[in-house]
């Protein structure tokens, strides 16, 4: 979302300046350095002027330790979403990423391979969200015997993942009425997200139950407990995260121990995606805008990627809110896409 601003194309292009300094050097930038990159030909007097009417707007501010000027969170927020020219791919880049990606016929391993390459391409911390099984779709289930009333639950989603669940019934099944069940529940739900499942089946429950043979009831019931959301949060792979260690303002050891405690308990990671998955294209986060504390001196990049024409997860690369956005940006959309195509196997990988 682009935000209104009052500034003229002077003010805008030395912030530009300003914050593509700061971003290659780290250093807060003075009037001087300004018009030496600017090529506006202003005297420092007058760049001077235009950073004062900056530093008001709150784009920029000065820290106590220097005189020059460094981005605030609006400063990047105006940069990102007017001023920036996102960078294509080297072809190589592209090159490494569809080699990596477009060979993987392991669900598992391709999210790890593409946290890891986000990480080592950025030299950052690569993020993958595990697909949210709820809108995977049923291809099939299957239902095994086990012992003390136990039974042995398999499913198939999207062509090609198998899980597998071990549930507790109200009696014993033969291996006759277990397949009974599954040949039930397949005729019926096979194509359907476990979500779409999940929602027939507590609806069959409530409807008229005399209307429903024996072997309905039983396999409904089942259906119940195979396909109910488990307890435990959804997860996310995470690859170098060490990497943020080497970044000066991230390396303070109370910022550091924060941050590294919010990957540890994972529920704030988890619930800022989540807002990511909401959303078409490329999310950007700087700062505090993340509303979680851990974040605050960080920007997280993401994109979101799908399986069977659902978004299922989001992936993307945690980093200072100094980094090269032109870069991580198409990092993060293309590497979204070509794992996208990897765990659609029937698809075209992206141009």
């Amino acid at each position: 979302m682009t935000h209104p601003h009052p500034l003229n194309e002077r003010s805008l292009q030395l912030l530009k300046t300003l914050i593509e300094r700061y971003i290659s050097d780290g250093q807060p930038v003075g009037s001087r350095a300004l018009s030496k990159d600017s090529d506006l030909k202003l005297s420092p007097a007058t760049i001077r002027n235009v950073m004062s009417d900056l530093e008001d707007l709150g784009l920029i501010h000065s820290p106590h330790t220097s005189a020059g000027r460094v981005p605030t969170v609006s400063g990047y927020r105006l940069f990102v979403d007017s001023l920036l020219t996102v960078k294509p791919l080297e072809l190589r880049e592209m090159s490494r990423l569809q080699e990596s990606l477009s060979a993987i016929d392991n669900q598992s391993k391709a999210l790890g391979v593409a946290s890891r390459l986000l990480s080592e391409l950025t030299q950052m911390a690569g993020v993958v969200t595990l697909p949210k099984r709820e809108l995977l779709c049923l291809r099939h289930v299957e239902f095994l015997p086990l012992s003390h009333s136990r039974v042995l639950v398999i499913f198939v989603t999207n062509e090609q993942e198998v899980h597998n669940k071990i549930i507790h019934t109200s009696r014993l099944f033969s291996p006759a009425e277990l397949q009974q069940a599954a040949n039930y529940l397949n005729s019926i739900y096979s194509g359907r997200s476990l979500a779409a499942v999940r929602d027939a089946v507590l609806q069959e429950l409530q409807d008229d139950r005399e209307e429903m043979n024996q072997l309905m009831l039983d396999a409904i019931k089942m259906a119940q407990l195979a396909f109910e959301p488990d307890d435990n949060k959804e997860d996310f792979v995470l690859s170098g995260e060490t990497n943020l260690m080497g970044f000066s303002e991230l390396s303070d050891r109370d910022r550091l121990r924060t941050l590294f405690e919010a990957f540890s308990q994972k529920q704030s990671v988890i619930h800022l995606l989540d807002q990511c998955m909401k959303a078409d294209g490329v999310q950007i986060f700087i700062g505090e805008e993340s509303g979680y504390q851990a974040f605050d001196h960080c920007s997280l990049v993401t994109s979101s990627y799908s399986v069977s024409d659902e978004v299922v997860g989001v992936l993307g690369v945690i980093g200072p809110t100094r980094m090269a956005y032109e870069k991580i940006i198409p990092y993060v959309d293309v590497t979204a896409k070509l794992l996208s195509a990897a765990l659609n196997p029937k698809s075209a990988s992206p141009s």
